[in-house]
């Protein structure tokens, strides 16, 4: 590589992290908007009930409640999304596994205290186990109390080639609606 291909990468890679700071600077000032869209605790849609088996709709709600202004349906949309409500459990050629779609190693970090119904030790591919460590880690970055669910949903994708994509787009590039873009298409069916 020459020099000023590494300029380059290097001026590529800086003006994406600004991208993505200054998204995540806008998203926290618009927390109270943001939660709105999620549909707090509304109750599920009819394709929600259609689409989500009963247990894990139960599972989504029953986890969100461990993290006042997380909306059961942000973890519906998460799961929807990544493994089809647990019916692709993975792994997936990023590496990640169960039914939302873990690293091993976030999962870990997320996986205890055992939740009601979970399994000990915790297990990624259970879906109680997976869920309930979901709901802490988004409310570990920012969903607690709704201060900022852009934040919480962007660290849930942080690394930008696992992230969904939407139009054919990362959705980290989609400016400061992060990863709310395909998690807001999923809402708007589910909440």
């Amino acid at each position: 590589m020459t020099t000023s291909q590494g300029s380059l990468g290097r001026q590529l890679a800086i003006g994406a992290a600004t991208v993505c700071a200054l998204a995540v600077l806008c998203a926290g000032a618009a927390g109270a908007g943001i939660a709105s869209i999620f549909g707090g605790a509304s109750p599920p849609s009819a394709t929600a009930t259609g689409t989500i088996p009963a247990a894990m709709l139960t599972l989504y709600q029953q986890a969100a409640l461990t993290c006042p202004g997380l909306p059961w349906s942000v973890l519906a949309a998460i799961g929807t999304i990544e493994s089809d409500n647990g019916r692709n459990d993975g792994p997936s050629s990023a590496g990640a596994e169960g039914p939302m779609q873990f690293e091993p190693a976030t999962f870990a970090a997320y996986d205890t205290p055992t939740p009601p119904g979970g399994v000990n030790p915790p297990d990624i591919y259970d879906p109680v186990d997976a869920v309930y460590a979901a709901a802490r880690m988004l409310c570990a970055n920012g969903a607690k109390g709704g201060a900022d669910l852009s934040a919480a949903i962007f660290a849930f994708y942080a690394d930008p080639l696992v992230m969904p994509t939407w139009g054919g787009y990362p959705l980290w590039l989609l400016g400061f609606r992060l990863g709310e873009v395909g998690i807001t298409r999923r809402l708007t069916v589910l909440g």
